[in-house]
Order: structure tokens, then sequence, then C-alpha cells
């Protein structure tokens, strides 16, 4: 219904089967690197770069190299390079190296720390960058809210179930938080404009948006990161302190 309501309005509205069809887009001529590529794909994406043309392409994910992935890599006698590592990581961004386009679907939402993630992205980011993830409808009145998913009570962990919508298995919302299951979880709900404004503050800007009730897709290019501490030297760190308490600002809050 609400995609009936929406088309019918003329609004673009997203939806899974489109990511093929932005990744042939924006992968010919470019190097291509497909981050959390193997939940459910088994690399299909990466695959679909490489067929598209793009000079080079990596598949990086926490697990993995799923038999089918290797299967297929066989067939095709792909020269798509797997990397087993966190995003996140500094000895994981070094091996992928800057990229022209980065795709990331079905991965923001099971990271803790969804800004760290993205910030991650944003260095190895030179052209594009393609993310889908899941979201939460917008909280009236309450813009840029998100709901942490974590050890919510049973009748407030159900209400983010969507098994209605097809999605068989949320772990840490269909059944409690498990520990064990590491980045399995879901942990956010972020609204879509929480996403833009994360997305925004990582250092890019949103040039296109395919709403879905429950997903958005985005359309990024970099640009000047909107927020970064540099850790100052002893001597600056000195002078800051005393200008501070000079100032008298720091009171506890």
């Amino acid at each position: 219904m609400w995609r009936y309501l929406h088309t019918r309005r003329g609004r673009k509205v997203g939806e899974y089967r489109r990511l093929a069809d932005l990744v042939r887009q924006h992968a010919r001529g470019n190097s291509f690197a497909d981050v959390g590529c193997m939940w459910g794909v088994n690399g299909e994406h990466a695959f679909i770069a490489e067929e598209a043309g793009a000079t080079a392409v990596t598949a990086v994910d926490v697990f993995g190299p799923t038999p089918e992935f290797e299967a297929e890599h066989t067939r095709r006698t792909s020269t798509v390079r797997f990397i087993l590592g966190d995003v996140a990581a500094p000895d994981t961004l070094d091996r992928i190296g800057v990229v022209d386009v980065v795709f990331c679907a079905g991965v923001l939402y099971h990271h803790p720390s969804p800004y760290d993630l993205l910030v991650a992205l944003r260095r190895i980011c030179a052209k594009t960058l393609i993310l889908r993830t899941s979201t939460i409808p917008e909280v009236d009145g309450l813009p840029n809210a998100a709901v942490y998913f974590p050890l919510l009570p049973d009748p407030a962990r159900h209400l983010w179930n969507l098994r209605s919508l097809g999605v068989k298995w949320q772990a840490g919302i269909t059944a409690p938080f498990e520990p064990r299951d590491g980045y399995g979880n879901w942990f956010w709900g972020l609204t879509p404009s929480c996403l833009r404004s994360l997305v925004e503050t990582a250092g890019f800007r949103v040039e296109a948006t395919e709403p879905e009730p429950f997903a958005q897709t985005l359309v990024c290019t970099p640009v000047s990161v909107a927020f970064s501490h540099r850790l100052p030297d002893e001597v600056e760190a000195r002078s800051m302190a005393a200008a501070i308490s000079s100032a008298a600002i720091a009171t506890p809050a």
C-alpha cells in the first residue's frame, strides 16, 4: 500500500532489486568495494560490478567466504579479491585501500557504532558511496531519532519485528540480544533523518535517496569531513586547558 500510494503521487521509491542496477550504473570503469558482501548474497554485487566493467573489485566481510561465493568465483574465473576483516579496523582499511565506488548494503544497523562505520567508508571512498540500510519510520516531532535494540523489554522488541514484511530472522529482535552473535545482532533502528545526518557528519553529500517503509538507499558523494577530532600535542593541550579554565566554561552538566 505504501509503495502504491507513493508511486501514484509520482515519488521515486526504492527496492532491494534496484541495487543491481545501481551497481552496474556506477561500477563501470571504476574500482569497486563491496563491504558486507556475504550474508545471504554470497558476493553477488561484487560479481555484478566485475561483470559491469569495474577495473578492480574487492569484497569485504567479517565472515566467509561462503562455499557459494567460492563456487561462483571459480565458475566465473573471477578476479574479485576477498578480504576477511572488519572495515572499521585500521588494518582492514589499509588492505582495501582507496576505491572509486563503495557499496555497503545491510550492514549499518548491525554495527554498534554506525558513525564509526560511516567514517571508515569515507576513508576508502573516492567518488561514490551506495548505501542501503534498514531504517524505522520517522518519529513525529522528534527528528534524528533512533532506537537502540539490544536489551529492549520483550513488548518493545516485538514492535520492530519485520516478519510480516518477509524478514525471516532479526538477531536481537526476533529473539533476545545475544552478545555471542556479535555483528549478527540488530543494534540500531535509525530514522531516515538520523541516517542522513550521520552520513553527512561522516563526510558525504547525499545526491539521491530511494525510500522504503523500513529501508533507505542513498547514493552519496564524498566531501570534506564535517566532524573530526585531532588529539593535540602536550604543549597545545596545556594551552587549551588554560584557555578553558580562564573562560570558566567547563562546568559539570
